[in-house]
């Protein structure tokens, strides 16, 4: 069916079971920020297929809500589609909710998935629509109802993460998770998301795409730990190794059951992560203590085993970066054979299979060649997928999950020469991601204080670009993980504005996006550590743990002031000292060549 027909469909439904507006939001039964197959709804109902956004069909109108990294993108997949592409965070353009509660009127029904909505959400629109006499009904899978041939939900074999890669055992993060629950009043615990449930109990898997996590639940009392998952997807193995933690299983689906236990229990859970099926029937047996997770925090600030693993799995795709930069910058133009977005990403993933501990790609690989690159999520498709040509700037956004971390890298290089313009907006990159690379600052600073330092070499042209600066980095797990990372301004469902702790991972990777024409990004990661203690108080700065060249073809020394051809300078020596060691007498003249001094 096309896009025009699936709607036609759904509505059809829809006027049968009497609704009058369906949500579908991009979310699995976790809140997960990637989700498998299973539940992409929305990219099959609306055929915009990027990582964000919520679809609103009514009987005369349907939009889609995203935010700023897929404007482009999704006004080229919704074209044609009779959906309006809502402009999220742009002014005058309300929220999904807004639009909602000012459209449905008074005996109309609106209805979503209790499942795959947050519990926080849906319990707002249903006391705010009933003030409006609108129905709700959260009970249906209506998308699942004319998806025939939708895939299986998944089930992939779970594994246990070593405590020589984790750093500390699961029976210590519990004792640490009740210490809390203490503190907090809290008899139990309610964990739905993934990656939490990952770092809790030492335990991984592959159900999601690029995110080694577990389909799970799990409830947490001062004397049971209780992991709700698929059975066939756990080893007697890993089950002697959870029954050592002193964790039990359940049935996936008897998170349900057991919510309703819980009554006259008082349960800490994250109301804007647990779904709103669940967060309904505690919000009326028991009291609920509504806060972001303590394991969110916990896992943010990686142990001493964590770095450590963390600066070697850095090193390693580093190799693999580098050996990619060098073949590309020795075959583009220069050898017959026809290289592509595509077939250039599969051969930086061959590098990256190359190297120990390697597992999978961390997130899909953006390859962007040229304007494509102005799509800041940009993923390429038979019918898009260019040819890279010896001229302009190609961009690569990629990443790796390894037993020693996950890292997240991106690069953009000159294929050819480069018009004067393009080598000013990559200077002004660069320039930004060192300044905020080699910032100093005070214990208490957040991210939104130091946004500046990167955007600002930006703005100074009088360009902005639509995203955050940065986001945290899990260990093995999501390569997006709050609560700390940068922007210039608090979006409270991004819930990344923390305070930033020694021990916390951020991306710093400000860019240029130039619809039409091209896209810049530079992207490290850095390494928040403790510096000079004194009268003034704690300072903190960063250590960067990504190691490979920023290309020097496509940098205008013009624009770089003397501090900061120290700072790019200071960088490339690292990258030649680390890399070096691990490349050919060719690779290694190469990059000598590529981080030399300016």
């Amino acid at each position: 069916m096309t896009v025009k027909e699936r709607l036609a469909a759904l509505r059809a439904v829809m006027a049968q079971k009497k609704v009058d507006a369906l949500i579908v939001p991009t979310a699995d039964f976790h809140q997960s920020e990637y989700v498998g197959d299973y539940f992409k709804a929305r990219a099959w109902l609306s055929g915009f297929t990027g990582s964000a956004g919520t679809l609103v069909v009514m009987a005369d109108w349907a939009g889609l809500w995203t935010d700023g990294r897929y404007f482009i993108q999704a006004e080229r997949q919704l074209a044609g589609s009779g959906i309006e592409l809502c402009r999220m965070g742009v002014e005058g353009v309300p929220t999904e909710s807004e639009y909602l509660l000012a459209n449905l009127k008074e005996g109309q029904t609106l209805a979503f998935d209790g499942r795959v909505l947050p519990g926080s959400e849906g319990e707002m629109l249903c006391r705010e629509l009933a003030k409006k006499g609108v129905s709700v009904d959260c009970s249906k899978d209506f998308p699942g109802m004319i998806w025939t041939d939708r895939p299986a939900m998944s089930c992939t074999p779970a594994f246990l993460l070593e405590e020589k890669y984790a750093g500390r055992s699961a029976a210590e993060k519990l004792s640490d998770v009740r210490r809390v629950m203490a503190d907090r009043g809290a008899s139990a615990h309610l964990l739905t998301t993934l990656d939490d449930i990952a770092w809790l109990f030492n335990i991984r898997a592959d159900d999601v795409a690029c995110t080694p996590v577990l389909l799970s639940y799990a409830l947490v009392t001062m004397d049971q730990a209780l992991l709700y998952v698929n059975p066939d997807a756990i080893s007697e193995e890993v089950k002697a190794g959870l029954k050592a933690s002193g964790i039990a299983l359940r049935p996936y689906e008897g998170i349900y059951e057991a919510a309703e236990e819980l009554a006259g229990e008082t349960v800490l859970l994250n109301g804007k992560k647990v779904n709103y099926a669940l967060y309904s029937v505690l919000q009326e047996r028991a009291s609920i203590v509504d806060e972001a997770n303590p394991e969110q925090l916990m896992k943010a600030v990686k142990n001493e085993t964590e770095v450590a693993n963390l600066r070697l799995s850095h090193i390693r795709d580093g190799v693999a970066f580098t050996k990619f930069m060098y073949w590309l910058k020795n075959s583009v133009g220069r050898v017959k054979m026809r290289i592509t977005e595509s077939s250039a990403a599969e051969y930086l993933e061959d590098r990256r299979r190359e190297q120990p501990g390697f597992i999978e790609p961390s997130f899909t690989t953006i390859s962007a060649y040229g304007p494509n690159a102005a799509m800041m999520h940009y993923s390429a498709t038979p019918e898009s997928d260019a040819d890279l040509l010896p001229e302009g700037l190609y961009l690569v956004d990629s990443g790796g999950q390894y037993y020693e971390g996950t890292t997240d890298i991106t690069r953009t290089m000159a294929l050819g020469p480069v018009p004067d313009e393009q080598k000013k907006h990559f200077t002004a990159v660069c320039r930004s991601v060192l300044a905020l690379q080699n910032a100093v600052f005070l214990e208490g600073c957040r991210g939104i204080n130091l946004d500046i330092l990167a955007r600002g070499p930006i703005w100074e042209m009088g360009i902005d670009y639509r995203c955050g600066t940065g986001h945290g980095v899990g260990y093995l797990s999501g390569v997006h993980e709050a609560p700390n990372g940068f922007r210039w301004k608090i979006v409270p469902e991004r819930n990344d504005s923390a305070v930033l702790e020694p021990g916390m991972v951020t991306t710093d990777e400000p860019g240029v996006y130039i619809e039409g024409s091209h896209g810049i990004r530079t992207e490290n990661e850095l390494l928040c550590v403790a510096g000079e203690k004194n009268e003034y108080g704690q300072f903190l700065h960063f250590e960067c743990l990504t190691f490979a060249p920023i290309d020097l073809d496509a940098i205008d020394p013009q624009y770089l002031s003397e501090r900061e051809k120290g700072w790019l300078n200071a960088y490339h020596k690292e990258v030649f000292e680390k890399l070096s060691p691990y490349l050919t007498g060719d690779e290694t003249e190469w990059l000598r060549k590529y981080t030399r001094a300016i």
